[in-house]
């Protein structure tokens, strides 16, 4: 997944660049408005993280002319200035999403893969194995027979399978579960991943934990 960042403290910048590489983002880096403004516009980005501080050309004016020249990428606005008015104008200026300084990385690993999931087109029905996925049904089945889940099953099965052969951390599964209220038996996210792993027996897929990082969906082991 190929990111810009565009970031004028190079303290900042380069601890992120190092996140973001064990994140499995390619990064480039912009130091100034004026590079990440010919860089967005002349280079093809999955995502971008762009400082609204930037010396030379300002942020905010850098997301308005690449909004202007038609440019959709998913755009996350990172910045101190956290009043109203300031995330109220970046969102109106073409900002997908909005996050002030300080920050925890894992908060924004979360939002620039919700960016990127809802960027991306996707089949309403997907086949992955004996497992089919039918997003605008929200229903599933394996080898034809459904699937009964509850909401945070079926958000957690549908992250799963659009970040398969990745890993899925923690704070991207609280941040897929965000707004959906309290489930009625609800637990903690190993309980749902336990429940998931029993429902998806004899689909030819397994939830592997990774230790210290979070849940990989593969193909079962033979």
């Amino acid at each position: 997944m190929n990111l810009l960042l565009a970031e004028d403290d190079p303290v900042l910048a380069d601890a992120l660049q190092q996140q973001l590489l064990k994140a499995a983002f390619k990064v480039e880096w912009a130091e100034n408005g004026a590079v990440a403004e010919y860089l967005l516009r002349k280079q093809d980005f999955d995502v971008a993280i762009l400082d609204l501080g930037l010396p030379l050309v300002d942020g905010m004016t850098v997301l308005k002319r690449v909004r202007e020249a038609g440019r959709t990428l998913p755009i996350l606005v990172l910045t101190a200035l956290d009043a109203l008015e300031h995330r109220v104008a970046g969102l109106q200026a073409g900002a997908d999403d909005y996050l002030t300084k300080p920050f925890d990385f894992p908060e924004l690993e979360a939002r620039l893969q919700a960016l990127l999931r809802r960027s991306r087109p996707a089949s309403q029905t997907q086949q992955l194995r004996q497992l089919t996925l039918d997003r605008a049904a929200r229903r599933a089945s394996v080898a034809g027979q459904a699937l009964e889940l509850s909401p945070r099953e079926w958000a957690l099965l549908e992250l799963l399978v659009a970040e398969r052969d990745r890993v899925v951390t923690k704070a991207q599964i609280v941040q897929t579960w965000s707004g959906d209220g309290d489930e009625a038996g609800g637990g903690s996210i190993e309980v749902y991943i336990h429940r998931l792993r029993k429902k998806l027996e004899g689909s030819g897929l397994a939830v592997r934990t990774v230790r210290g990082l979070g849940y990989l969906l593969e193909a079962a082991a033979s």
